[in-house]
């Protein structure tokens, strides 16, 4: 009996050891907000808000379009060089420079650049609070791995002291101080005990297991966490995390409500930015164009002589020829550049733009603005009040489990006394097998359920210290 369990134990106690890097709660935490998919997206948004500020931005300045074409036509067609219809086939093209700035909108455009700014930054702050959240069930991950690390201590130990009490029970009855029944009842406790230290080892592979999903790691790699004795974690006192202290500062550092305040006014500047869409817009805006066609048109006119024409006139009984002047004309298509130079054109102008009817689309947008900050108004009222009832109720928590937990350590004194006295009667003969049995599972019991308490005050605590943002250490 004595060889397959220590063989057992060694098994046990040696699978985690060897070949695996401990990690501390510090490392799970950054290694989770780098990976976590969570808090990605809620970067990518920030990303994505951060380039609408940018846009909004720009659009303070002038806009400006180039633009060319070319074309043929057929039939019919105006003549973009002169404006007149004509019944021939030609090749056309233009180019124009147009551009325009707002001139006044009544602070809509700079309303909706702050509104888009405020926006990102309530993004920005959003992306700390998905961090904090997955911090805290980074932390509640790793106590819970912790905890049962410990079960499987105190599970440990327990098959150990059964296994030596075996054994001097085994020489006794050997020597027939004993009877076989006491040898017998031991063995059982040390099989029913090495079955608890495989579950509870198996707890501890679970444990992890779920750590890794939290942290977006490979179920697969290599991992295991360091174990800091549980009464080695810092604590504030409780003295110094008053609820309503808490809540003040929990008020002032938590994300959650910077970025509740922050998209209610996004909200009031989008509902000033949709008033001042209402009003009339001045705008100003100028352009540069001009045409090309490949239509023939005279190029030069080349004077000749004059030649006589039929025509005669008479004076003084004279008859004298009739000359006329002539000119001969060259046709052909003007060359591209002088095209540009020679139909070129420039405007400038103000333009008043006046919404007088669009479907109520204008004042629909500004009716539902209004609704948007009273629903992040109320959205802050919401969050506040649940805010306050969790620190408060994380407070009596607290408080519960300290009185809990120091109730269990005086349960383990008196377990740990009474099992010493029944170890001693046990050894004079004066205690069966059974009744000792009895006291030392009474006695684990105490243990674990002080392990429990004390994790779970621990909790409270570190719960109570992230509302007042002091982070998660341990």
């Amino acid at each position: 009996m004595k060889q397959p369990l220590l063989c057992l134990l060694l098994l046990i106690g040696g699978s985690t050891v060897f070949g695996q890097e401990k990690w501390d709660l510090q490392k799970c935490v950054t290694y989770a907000i780098t990976n976590n998919i969570s808090v990605r997206q809620a970067d990518l948004q920030s990303r994505f808000s951060k380039l609408d500020v940018h846009r909004n931005e720009l659009s303070k300045y002038p806009g400006a379009t180039f633009q060319t074409s070319v074309g043929y036509q057929f039939g019919r067609s105006e003549n973009p060089t002169t404006g007149v219809l004509e019944d021939r086939n030609f090749l056309s093209s233009g180019i124009q420079l147009q551009t325009n700035v707002s001139l006044f909108n009544w602070y809509s455009k700079k309303n909706t650049i702050e509104s888009s700014r405020l926006t990102n930054q309530a993004d920005v702050a959003q992306v700390k609070k998905v961090q904090d959240d997955v911090a805290l069930n980074v932390a509640v991950g790793y106590l819970q791995a912790l905890l049962a690390k410990e079960q499987v201590k105190i599970a440990s130990i327990q098959v150990q002291q059964n296994i030596a009490q075996l054994e001097l029970t085994r020489k006794r009855v050997n020597a027939g101080a004993l009877p076989e029944l006491n040898a017998a009842e031991l063995e059982a406790q040390v099989a029913l005990d090495s079955s608890s230290l495989i579950t509870a080892q198996s707890q501890v592979e679970l444990q992890l297991l779920q750590l890794k999903a939290i942290l977006n790691l490979d179920a697969a790699a290599p991992f295991d966490i360091e174990a800091p004795p549980v009464e080695m974690i810092p604590i504030e006192p409780l003295a110094e995390l008053q609820p309503d202290r808490v809540y003040q500062l929990a008020i002032v550092n938590l994300p959650q409500q910077k970025v509740n305040d922050l998209r209610l006014q996004a909200n009031q500047e989008a509902v000033r930015a949709a008033h001042g869409s209402m009003y009339p817009t001045l705008s100003a805006y100028g352009g540069l164009a001009s045409n090309y066609v490949n239509l023939q048109s005279t190029q030069k006119i080349v004077p000749v002589p004059s030649a006589p024409t039929a025509a005669t006139v008479t004076v003084d009984g004279t008859t004298y020829p009739v000359y006329a002047p002539s000119s001969n004309f060259l046709y052909g298509v003007t060359p591209y550049g002088e095209q540009l130079r020679n139909n070129f054109g420039q405007n400038i102008g103000l333009a008043l733009s006046i919404p007088i009817f669009n479907n109520g689309t204008l004042r629909t947008n500004w009716e539902r603005s209004k609704l948007n900050v009273q629903q992040a108004q109320l959205n802050i009222e919401s969050s506040n009040q649940t805010l306050k009832q969790d620190i408060y109720k994380a407070y009596n928590d607290a408080v519960a489990s300290l009185q809990k937990f120091t109730a269990n350590q005086k349960a383990v004194t008196s377990a740990e006394k009474a099992f010493t006295f029944s170890q001693k009667r046990y050894d004079l003969s004066l205690m069966s097998t059974y009744e000792l049995l009895n006291s030392q599972n009474n006695l684990l019991r105490a243990r674990t359920q002080l392990l429990l308490a004390q994790f779970d005050y621990v909790f409270k605590m570190k719960l109570l210290e992230f509302y007042k943002g002091q982070g998660l250490k341990l």
